[in-house]
């Protein structure tokens, strides 16, 4: 019977735990999650299809994408803190479902009719169908941005009743939760677009996107009846104190003379409306500077800029190294793995060492490991030759012939091969790329360099996805509601401008030969970052934070 009665018990937790706010969100991030990642992976295939196996597309599309955001993220975050929780989730929602549906179905005619469009206008079609699914995919962007800041920054917070431990968990799992995702959704529409086409591809991202915007918008609608303090929202009351001192402005302005008022009103109405955003945004990146958490927020920023990570240039530099496709894909899953262990790390360090020491040893882990990254630079089998950057050697910019080849496999197309060879050789699986083959050729002389670089990259997600955490949550904790939304804005704009510089510092140093001096300044800048989480983590110490007052600072 006691058997029995505690089978019961258990079976009554499980359904409460599945009909209850934590597993609704944990189900929605992940549709919302996967959804993503899939778009994101499969658009830039998609371009690189379109125009001709050219990076041109994709390039203009990131571009859009980094300098939207960058410019818009404070009015994206002044939006979600100005309006009902559950409008923002639903609009959001809607608009980044809707425009990759959109989006989508475009693809699939311009993949289905490409020579007859070709054919249309001279040629401009073509271009009118690229911007347009550009202008989509970005909308769709920013609409993704205002949903992770509504949910993730704020909802979560509110959810967990403001309790640190319980916070703490749901960060950890949404962490657990993307890191698979980032692995599995690329990987499953790769292998639809690589066994069927590019055209069933789109018809599987449109079909799941419709489903996920159903299944998410039931989730969340349920989250937001079944947690009352969902729907309430204290006022803005540092945009009510920037609206006064508008009518303080606008009052003496009245004072002024006749003719000066009627310079004003000849004013555009438009102009007015530029102004008033522009102020927003100011306002917003003002409301960022001021958090006390400002200097390990910017700290977490500065880590956006290196080439120390799984993405296609650190992946074409190892195939130009001789690293194979099969060997590239295990190193993937060693590493989401290890980023798996950074969120268990978290959780046990923020119970035994406080969170803002949490950070502190995530951070000393991660700058230890990237020694060994910094180490493979000088290693045996390092490609790097400073004289590469000697432009008076024109013959032998970029080019790994001649007595400048030191290591590495000989690379296709000639002397001015790029990090990324053509798409021909190229099996997309990921949002990295993966390489049939290794070039034929000799081996390199030492394979220690590559070694000691991807050993250094994936013990370093252990401390990274750590310190991630660490101040993401002292974000959500110490952000006063009424500004949560637009300070995170701003948060996610400092981040895409710090990637940015991290792309800029490819295309002014792009050959396998400069990959060494990209990795010193990537080490530099997160040393950097570094360092302003430790003056932070100083201020805090010398001035303790109350954070239960900080937590409901905008309520009180």
């Amino acid at each position: 019977s006691n058997k029995s009665l505690k089978t019961l018990y258990l079976i009554g937790s499980a359904l409460i735990y599945l009909k209850g706010p934590k597993f609704l969100i944990y189900v929605s991030g992940a549709l919302s999650m996967w959804g993503d990642l899939m778009w994101h992976f499969a658009i830039s295939v998609f371009l690189i299809g379109l125009y001709g196996h050219n990076l041109l597309l994709t390039g203009i599309f990131g571009l859009v994408v980094a300098g939207s955001v960058l410019l818009l993220g404070a009015l994206i975050g002044d939006w979600v803190d100005r309006n009902p929780r559950n409008k923002v989730a639903h609009a959001s929602l809607f608009i980044q479902n809707i425009s990759v549906t959109v989006c989508s179905i475009v693809l699939m005619l311009v993949f289905s009719y490409k020579k007859w469009i070709e054919e249309i206008w001279d040629g401009w079609l073509t271009v009118v169908c690229y911007t347009v699914v550009i202008v989509l995919a970005d909308v769709a962007n920013l609409a993704s941005t205002a949903l992770t800041i509504a949910i993730q920054r704020d909802w979560i917070v509110v959810i967990t009743g403001y309790n640190r431990g319980h916070l703490a968990g749901m960060n950890a799992t949404m962490r657990r939760i993307d890191q698979v995702t980032n692995i599995l959704a690329p990987l499953a529409v790769g292998q639809i677009m690589t066994l069927a086409s590019n055209v069933v591809g789109c018809g599987f991202i449109l079909g799941w996107n419709l489903v996920s915007l159903i299944v998410e918008f039931i989730f969340l609608s349920r989250v937001y009846r079944i947690v009352p303090a969902l729907s309430v929202k204290p006022p803005a009351m540092e945009h009510q104190s920037y609206l006064e001192k508008k009518r303080e402005r606008k009052r003496s302005q009245e004072e002024r003379t006749s003719l000066h008022l009627q310079e004003i009103s000849r004013i555009p109405v438009c102009l007015h409306r530029l102004r008033g955003l522009l102020s927003t945004c100011l306002e917003g990146w003002r409301a960022y500077y001021r958090q006390p958490v400002f200097l390990a927020g910017l700290g977490l920023a500065f880590l956006y800029t290196t080439v120390l990570g799984f993405d296609c240039i650190t992946t074409g530099y190892a195939y130009t190294q001789g690293i194979s496709g099969s060997l590239l894909s295990i190193l993937m899953g060693v590493s989401a793995v290890a980023g798996l262990l950074g969120t268990v790390l978290f959780t046990k360090l923020r119970k035994a060492c406080g969170l803002v020491n949490t950070g502190v040893i995530s951070s000393v882990l991660h700058l230890v490991c990237l020694l060994l990254c910094l180490c493979a630079v000088f290693a045996p089998g390092s490609p790097m030759d400073l004289s590469m950057l000697n432009m008076g050697n024109a013959s032998d910019v970029g080019g790994m012939t001649g007595g400048h080849q030191r290591h590495g496999y000989p690379l296709r197309g000639g002397s001015n091969q790029p990090l990324l060879p053509d798409r021909s050789s190229i099996h997309w699986t990921n949002n990295t790329v993966l390489f049939e083959n290794a070039p034929a050729g000799t081996e390199p002389e030492s394979y220690v360099s590559i070694i000691l670089l991807f050993l250094g990259v994936i013990t370093a997600r252990v401390g990274l996805w750590s310190f991630d955490l660490t101040v993401t949550q002292l974000l959500q904790e110490t952000i006063c509601e009424s500004e949560r939304g637009v300070v995170n804005g701003v948060h996610s704009s400092m981040n895409y401008l710090m990637d940015l510089l991290h792309f800029i510092m490819v295309i002014s140093a792009p050959q396998p030969q400069h990959f060494g001096i990209l990795v010193i300044i990537s080490i530099l800048f997160i040393f950097t970052g570094h360092t302003m989480y430790f003056l932070y983590a100083r201020k805090v110490k010398r001035k303790p934070l109350n954070v239960s007052q900080s937590l409901r600072c905008a309520v009180c």
